[in-house]
């Protein structure tokens, strides 16, 4: 009942064919549709519905909204419910609206992000099936992410001005969705600013994160690898690929992660991160990170601020 986990993101892109390219040839995903209004759909190979990505043609980068799969339909009326007892403006949208989807139900965090709730999504199956499967597929390409792992999305902060929309979007994530807080940053005189928060509904450190910034956007799209190995050879493909990266493979000390960023052809951040890091339970002490440790938290080696890291997202 309820929220079970990320579902797909929808993706602006301003290149198509590059973007294809990069998400097929880089991440190692497949196309498995493309619609008549050129949008694009594709999965990772061990990922079982018919997409977990789809990319939008735009004259921008950035995402349009990202979704999270509940395991039954008429979950979606009550979570409608809460959402809108909290003051959050829905709307169902009805079967079809995105292709081999049931209906959804729509509605806008307080930091502008659309999010949407599906229940039913077409069944394809993984690559290597579910009858004696091996280990990984033979046809496996580039980086070989097996699924789409969790978004982290940048959130208006002004403390100054009394706005802190990281702190209402956790709020309607653990009080109406069933999620529950994993770890966090806090800032400010005695730590009483939550300036990011990292949360999850499954067992997976975070499968959504909401960090502080000057205004709301996409941070990155994260796709699960199995190893340190695995994403060192990401970085490898990514080299090869000539993709432009932003921080080489280091771990993290918010979730232990281990993980690459990099961009896409439209400048859309994307992430491989590998390693579970720890259970995550609903009675889990949350982790605290604070202000003076933020970039250990953050980057575990080294502690030290990457600015484009903060200051660049779409």
């Amino acid at each position: 009942m309820g929220v079970m986990r990320i579902g797909h993101v929808s993706l602006k892109v301003m290149d198509m064919e590059a973007a294809v390219r990069h998400y097929e040839q880089v991440l190692g995903m497949k196309t498995t549709m493309v619609d008549k209004a050129g949008n694009v759909y594709l999965k990772c190979w061990d990922e079982w519905d018919r997409y977990s990505l789809v990319l939008t043609p735009s004259d921008s980068a950035g995402m349009n909204h990202v979704a999270f799969k509940v395991r039954d339909d008429s979950d979606l009326e009550m979570l409608q419910q809460r959402l809108e007892k909290h003051g959050i403006s829905t709307a169902l949208l009805p079967e079809g609206t995105l292709p081999s989807t049931g209906r959804m139900l729509q509605f806008q965090l307080p930091s502008g992000h659309d999010v949407r709730l599906y229940a039913m999504k077409e069944y394809v199956g993984t690559d290597v099936g579910i009858t004696n499967p091996d280990p990984w597929p033979d046809d496996i390409r580039g980086a070989g992410a097996h699924w789409l792992d969790h978004a982290l999305l940048m959130c208006e902060l002004n403390p100054a001005d009394g706005i802190n929309t990281v702190e209402e979007n956790t709020r309607v994530f653990t009080e109406c969705l069933g999620f529950f807080v994993t770890e966090q940053i806090c800032v400010g005189p005695g730590g009483e600013v939550r300036a990011a928060c990292w949360l999850s509904v499954s067992n997976t450190p975070h499968d959504i994160a909401f960090v502080g910034g000057p205004k709301s956007g996409l941070h990155h799209l994260a796709f699960f690898l199995d190893s340190w190995h695995d994403v060192l050879k990401a970085a490898d493909v990514m080299a090869k690929k000539q993709v432009k990266i932003d921080v080489a493979p280091t771990r993290h000390g918010i979730t232990r992660g281990e993980t690459i960023y990099f961009f896409d052809p439209s400048g859309n951040r994307n992430e491989t991160f590998a390693g579970l890091g720890y259970l995550a339970q609903p009675d889990r002490p949350v982790t605290t990170w604070t202000e003076d440790k933020l970039w250990n938290g953050i980057f575990y080696h080294t502690g030290e601020a990457v600015p484009s890291f903060t200051d660049v997202y779409t």
